[in-house]
Formats: C-alpha cells, structure tokens, sequence
C-alpha cells in the first residue's frame, strides 16, 4: 500500500464578519499545518469497489469523509478503479484541527495520482469545497488567508512556530458551536472585517472561544492550564487549544506536565508549516512527539 499523510491545520485567529441569507456564517482566518496529522494508505483495486479496511470508532461508513472523497472523485470523473483505504487516526475528532478534511484531501490527492485522472489542483479543491470548507486548503497545500466560508484563499507565509496542542476528552460540533453563536449573538455586531496586515501584527482572536469555554468545561481546564505558560488559543470551533513554545524541547518539557490535566487530556508538540507536506515533496512519515 502506498502511505500518504494528512497534516493537522491550527486556525491562527478566527473573525465571524458576517452572516449570508441561507444561514451560512462569513468568515476571516488563517490556516496553517502542522508537521503531525493522520496517515492514509491506498491498495488501488480492479473490482470498482471504494472501501476502507478498519471501522472507525463512532464514524460510520457514509459519514467518512475519505470514502466520500473517493467516491466523489470516481462519479465524477467516471473512473472504473476501485480502492481499499486504511486509516492511522492522530487526530482528535471534534478537535477543530481539521482531521476530516485533511483526511479528504489528502484522499483525493492520491487518488488522483494512483488512479492516473490528471485533475488540476483547482479541480479538485472545487471538488473538495462539496465535502468541506476546510478541504480546499488542503488540495492547494499553502498556508492561508481564507474568507467568504473559509474556501476563498490568499497565501500567506506566517512564522513557523513550535506549538504545543492540547486535546480535551471532548467531541464539539462544528455545526452545534455555529448554531449556539447565532443565537447569543442577538444584535451584537460582527466582528469587522479585516485585512491581511492584521494577521502580520498579530491582531486577532478566535470569536468562537469564549461560548466553547463557557460549553465546555474541558476546554476551559486547558485554557487555565496552558495559561499559566503563554496565551493559549483555540483552533477552528474547538475544542483543541494551543500555545506557541520557543523550541521543541519547551515543547515537550510542557507535555510532560499533562499528568497534572485530568485524565482523558491528550496532546503533542508540531511545527508549524507553510506548505502542506505533499506540496513540499518531503519524507511523509511524522515524527512521533506523542
């Protein structure tokens, strides 16, 4: 089987600007990856058949975003190959780390290659954006400035930083966060637009933190936690947080303190990443930090 990787994503600030009429939230951020995600492996097939080779704890089959991927792709494009996916999962579901999409990308990414369809990458980033706003970043493998849903993108190069990321014993849904934001929001306004010399001068914040802090009592624990050493910020809709270190070594002499967390609590030390580990054509296999 081939090994393809699937790298983390941190949302270095993320704004909510604004609302479109079909209940879809506006959004300012930027994305960036980490050198730690999941793995992926394809056996190309000749049987047409797209199926994964382990179950996934509470994922169901229609529900697993590299099977739809595969799917989409082979629809789309009307491919007759079929493909067995195997799955090493790192990343935490509900992390706001960006798991699912990355897994997806990386899916079509692969595919596209094992199964010899010559799709552009800006053909499949569009397929990408049916299966998540997240995905497309990942296709064009560049950190970025991301606006509209998150899939309108400008390329950025922020400094690559080690983080130390903290994962609750906590799954928050993305839709659920969004849902609870509309309707405390009230006639708060939004958060203004900004622009990209903002996020150089480090002016930002995650407008989702405070209600997923308020919701979940995990997520606080590891803001108060890593308070203590820096200010911690949480990626996408949570529940991950995270706290730029000055090396790898600050990195994991703060992992080893997690036993003081109550148990459940996870994390890791990455570098951050301004090309996504395929765009970069670099080794594929992570560097355990766990």
């Amino acid at each position: 089987m081939n090994t393809w990787p699937a790298p983390a994503k941190i949302n270095l600030f993320l704004h909510v600007v604004g609302r479109r009429a079909d209940g879809y939230h506006l959004l300012q951020t930027a994305f960036q990856f980490l050198d730690y995600g999941d793995e992926l492996r394809f056996l190309v097939t000749k049987n047409g058949r797209v199926i994964r080779t382990q179950a996934l704890a509470d994922v169901r089959d229609e529900a697993d975003l590299t099977l739809c991927a595969a799917r989409l792709l082979k629809a789309t494009t009307g491919c007759t190959k079929g493909v067995e996916i195997a799955l090493t999962k790192r990343l935490p579901t509900g992390g706001g780390l960006g798991g699912g999409s990355s897994d997806a990308a990386t899916t079509l990414l692969a595919l596209n290659a094992l199964w010899e369809l010559g799709l552009s990458a800006a053909e499949l980033a569009t397929l990408g954006l049916k299966l998540g706003a997240d995905v497309p970043v990942f296709i064009h493998g560049h950190a970025a400035w991301a606006e509209g849903l998150g899939e309108v993108l400008t390329p950025v190069e922020p400094p690559e930083l080690w983080y130390v990321v903290i994962a609750p014993p906590v799954h928050v849904s993305t839709d659920d966060v969004f849902a609870d934001f509309a309707r405390e929001r009230g006639l708060t306004p939004y958060t203004p637009p900004r622009t990209i010399r903002d996020l150089r001068e480090g002016r930002g914040r995650n407008d989702l933190e405070p209600l997923v802090r308020r919701r979940f009592p995990e997520v606080e624990q590891a803001f108060q936690w890593l308070a203590a050493y820096g200010q911690p910020r949480m990626t996408g809709s949570g529940g991950c947080v995270f706290l730029d270190v000055a090396d790898v070594e600050r990195g994991m002499q703060l992992l080893s303190l997690l036993q003081n967390l109550p148990k459940g609590f996870t994390g890791f030390v990455a570098r951050g990443m301004n090309r996504h580990t395929l765009a970069k054509g670099r080794d594929t296999r992570y560097e355990a930090r766990e």
